[in-house]
Parts: structure tokens; sequence; C-alpha cells
């Protein structure tokens, strides 16, 4: 480019020299600059064309920088805050505040129990009234709707546990939770005896206690009929350790048919689940039991896999009689093509080591061999409710369970014992719904009960006086105790929910007053949603998460322990 710009500026100099000779000095300077610079200009220009180069053009944007730009911030400041949130409020729920003392001036509340009505209550309580005792065999809440997932091992055990310390360590007062089993409840003198009946114990097993209040929510137990060998030989499905071992049952049956030299006639009868029971938790186990087999254990049994047959036994002519017609036969075709027997209109007469006998619709007996019977079919009450309901004969003459009335208080207690859950023979069925909201209504109920209580003592202070002032005060607070009225228990139905296996469920809804059926996948999605969203803290919503997540991701786990 240097040698280009200095020959084009000699030939100018070499044209001009012989006319700038005759001009002067420094008009011969101003032109030679003239020509240098039009030299140059002449020589930067385009060789290939004489055209002028267009004006340059603005840096080009991309269409959607801007928008993609904010939409990352949005995202990084939604995902700090959300993750800022979850750890506050789990460091929250870790570290428990300061509490008041036991007063011994409050009343005392007794609790027995720690199942849906007695969590209930315990979350809508305020024990400032109070001083709170809560006496339970168990130091934690089930989720029992989510148990035949245990037993399965779609959930671990402890995703579906809430300690109910965690609960009662943010009341505003002191709770004692003691772990024992309640043995007496004297009605008379108002005192509640229990023992220590775990594996290891102090010096001092078993004591007794007075209570101002009780709460009487011990549930029940399975009812076996008084059919032969179902406590033997037969899995339940009411507690923790039932699912964990029907778990090991289940994989017991499995790799014994694994072992070599079975003939084929065993290999059938151990791969041979019989479930008893069409409510809820019979179909969700046999739902369960389904998406096990097609899920995992085609992958990792395939020569037996296709050998693994579940029965489901029920003695009324349908499965999930709660649930409308439309829902039960959705149920039924599902479970048809899951290759799920329902047995309807058939009762268990006997169940053996390696078999169960069952009366057929047409009054037949047949025994059929199984290697594991599971029994979800009904609650009956436990003896310290019988023994209970033994000390008024007069008011307790039903054998369902313990008599209330509209307010939940036990019918000859004089206003001092409340029984929800389970173990009442109220109107309504014996669900972990019903009980909620039986829990959340004493909790509204004792606070009232507090404030005529506390209202009455302020009478009794001012009785007798003749002083006009003290009088008129009297007067005032008799008004306050008459507007005092409890309301009684009405139960809002907020529907039926069942998983069916094959990522389906089915749900009856009462909505805008009529009752909605719906049945498929998208229930599924909200059969999970709802039991989530239910669950009683933010550490179980993500325990069970994430082990559904976790399912999804490797399958479960088909170890034996």
């Amino acid at each position: 480019m240097q040698v280009v710009r200095s020959q084009a500026c000699s030939r100018f100099m070499s044209r001009s020299t012989v006319h700038s000779r005759l001009l002067p000095s420094h008009v011969q300077k101003q032109l030679s600059l003239r020509v240098i610079s039009r030299a140059l200009a002449t020589t930067s220009e385009p060789a290939t064309s004489g055209a002028p180069s267009p004006p340059p053009s603005p840096p080009k944007h991309p269409k959607w920088k801007g928008f993609l730009q904010t939409l990352g911030r949005v995202t990084l400041v939604t995902i700090i805050a959300a993750t800022g949130t979850f750890y506050y409020v789990t460091q929250k729920d870790r570290h428990p505040g300061t509490q008041l003392p036991f007063d011994p001036e409050k009343k005392t509340l007794v609790i027995l129990g720690s199942g849906w009505a007695a969590t209930s209550l315990l979350k809508g309580l305020d024990t400032t009234h109070y001083n709170t005792i809560v006496v339970s065999p168990k130091n934690f809440f089930l989720f029992t709707p989510l148990l035949p997932s245990v037993a399965v091992g779609t959930l671990n055990a402890r995703s579906i546990l809430q300690p109910t310390r965690y609960i009662t360590r943010f009341k505003n007062r002191q709770v004692s939770v003691i772990e024992a089993e309640a043995k007496v409840v004297d009605p008379i003198n108002k005192t509640v005896t229990f023992s220590d009946d775990s594996e290891i114990q102090g010096k001092v097993s078993s004591t007794t206690i007075p209570y101002d209040y009780l709460v009487y929510a011990v549930g029940a137990e399975t009812q076996t009929f008084g059919i032969p060998g179902v406590k033997k030989h037969a899995c339940f499905m009411k507690e923790l350790h039932d699912a964990e071992r029907m778990q090991r049952q289940f994989m017991d049956c499995v790799e014994s048919a694994a072992f070599p030299g079975q003939s084929d006639q065993e290999i059938d009868r151990l791969l041979h689940m019989v479930v008893v029971g069409g409510g809820p938790t019979g179909v969700e186990l046999s739902g369960e039991l389904h998406d096990f087999l097609e899920d995992d254990l085609k992958s990792w049994y395939p020569e037996l896999a296709s050998r693994i047959r579940i029965t489901l036994v029920e003695a009324l002519p349908s499965v999930l009689p709660m649930f409308s017609k439309k829902l039960i036969d959705y149920t039924e075709s599902t479970f048809k093509e899951s290759k799920i027997d329902i047995l309807t209109k058939t009762m268990v007469k006997e169940v053996k080591d390696k078999s169960v006998v069952l009366q057929m619709p047409d009054k037949s007996i047949a025994e059929v061999p199984c290697g594991m019977v599971v029994w979800a079919a009904g609650n009956t009450g436990r003896q310290v409710t019988r023994d209970l309901m033994a000390k008024l004969p007069e008011e307790q003459t039903n054998k369902r369970g313990i008599t209330v009335d509209d307010h939940l208080m036990m019918k000859g207690s004089n206003g001092s014992i409340f029984a929800v859950g389970d173990c009442t023979a109220s109107s309504y069925a014996p669900t972990a719904q019903v009980a909620s909201q039986q829990g959340a209504y004493l909790a509204r109920i004792f606070a009232l009960v507090a404030k005529k209580d506390n209202l009455e003592a302020q009478l009794v202070k001012l009785e007798g006086t003749t002083e006009p002032e003290k009088q008129a005060e009297a007067d005032r607070i008799r008004k306050q105790i008459d507007k005092i009225k409890l309301k009684p228990f009405h139960y809002s139905h907020q529907g039926s929910l069942a998983y069916i296996g094959s990522e389906k469920a089915v749900a009856d809804l009462p909505i805008f007053g009529h009752e909605w059926a719906s049945g498929g996948v998208a229930t599924y999605l909200f059969w999970r949603s709802a039991y989530l969203s239910t669950l009683f803290s933010l550490r179980n919503r993500t325990l069970v998460a994430s082990d559904w997540l976790r399912v999804k991701l490797f399958g479960r786990d088909v170890s034996r322990d």
C-alpha cells in the first residue's frame, strides 16, 4: 500500500513540476500538499469500482436477545428466592423456640393416640389454655393412605411418618409426649393408667395420671371376624410394621420361587398373592403390586414375572362400594386388563399356611394355593375401648364402638371425655377424612371451653358479693357465658380417591353440589397432588416427592433384607 501511494505522489509531482516553477515558493508548498492529499484520497478508493462506498450498517442484534435476557434474569431470581424460602422453612422447622411451662392453675387435657384425629387436634389446639399430655404407643403420625405404596417399595417407610414432637414443640405451651399404651380409663375418678410396652424399659414402666378433659382417639385394630388362621398366617395392612412385613414376605415368595429344583406347581403357588378386602386399601394394594410387577419384576425376574398372579377377594357384590357404579365398572375393567382377578360375593372361611379356603358365590368351598395372604377387611374396637364402655353400661350399648353425642362427647362421661376416630360408633364411615375433621372440630371446641371455664372461674370469685360494681360485673360475665354455644359437629365430605394401578386412579368429588366421577391418568395426577397437599409438613412432602422421582428414574428396590 505504501508503494502504491508513493508512486501516485510521484506522478502528480512530475506533472506539476513544470508549471510550479513559475510560482512563488510558498504557493509551491501549498500546491504540493494539495497534490499529495489528492493522491492519497485517490488511492484509498476501491480499485474495483468507481462508485462511492455505502455508509456503515448498524450492528445487528438477535430478535429474541432482549427477551431471553429478561427471562434468564427472572428465572435466576425465582430459583434463588425459592431456594432461600425452602431453606428458611426447613431450618425454622428444625429449631423450635421456647415454650411456656406447665401451669398448675390450668386444666389438664390428656390425648390418647397419635392418629388422624389426635394429630389434627394437636395442629389446631391452642395449648396456652391447657396442660396438654399426649399418650400413644407410637411417637409419630402415620399417613395411612400411602401405606400400600410402602408395602411394595414405592415409598420409603420414613417418608410417611411425622414425629409427634415435630408438632408439639411448636405449640405455645409445653406438651408432654409419652410413648406408652393406655391400659385403663376410669371415667368416674377421671384417671388414665398406661404402661411402657417397648423393648427397653426403665424402672418405672406403668403409671396413672388424672385429667380434666380426655380425648379418646386410640383408633381400632384389624377385624378378623374370628376366621381361623387369619392372625397367624395373614399379613395385615394397618400399621407400618405390617407394610414392612408384607414387603419382606412378598420378596421371600419370589426368591423362593427362583430356588433351583422347585416344581411348576410350587412356583405357581408361591407366586399367587391373595388380597382380602375390596375397599380402598385392598384395591390400592392390588394396583401397587401390579405396578411392581410391570415396572420392575419383569426386568429383574423375567423367568418368573409372567407367572405372578394377583387375586382380590371381596364378600360384597362389588369392590369400592362407596364409589359410584360408573367408577366401580371402570375399576373392574382396569383390573381385568391388568390381569388382576376379582372374586366378589366370595367369603374367606380359613387361612392356612400355604392356601386360603374360600366360599364361592354358589356356596361351594374351594381351597386355593397361595404364597401370601394380605388381610385388609374391616376394623374392630380395642380391648381398652371395650373395657371403658363396660364401665358405662347404661349409655354405651353399641357393640361397634363408643356412642357420642353431636359434640363428640362420650355419653355418660359428664362432658369430660371426647371420643373421635375409628373407636366411635357414629353414623360416619371410619375414614381418615372423618377423623381429621373431628380433630379440627375439637380444637375449636376446646378454645370455646377454655373461654367458658375462664369466665366461670371469674364468676365463682364474684359470687356472694354485695358490692354493686361486682354484682354488675357478675351479671356481665353470666351473659357472656350464655352467649357461648357449642355448635354440633358436621362432616363435610370432600370426595373419595383410590389408586387402581397402571398410573390410573378413580375419584368421586362433590363439585357445586353434584358428584363428579372421574377415572384415568389425569385423575391419577390429581390423586398424587391431593395426597401431597394433605401431608402434614414440608418435610414429608419433600420426602414423598423425591421417592416418586427416585422410583421413576431407578425403579423399586428388589433386595430382601
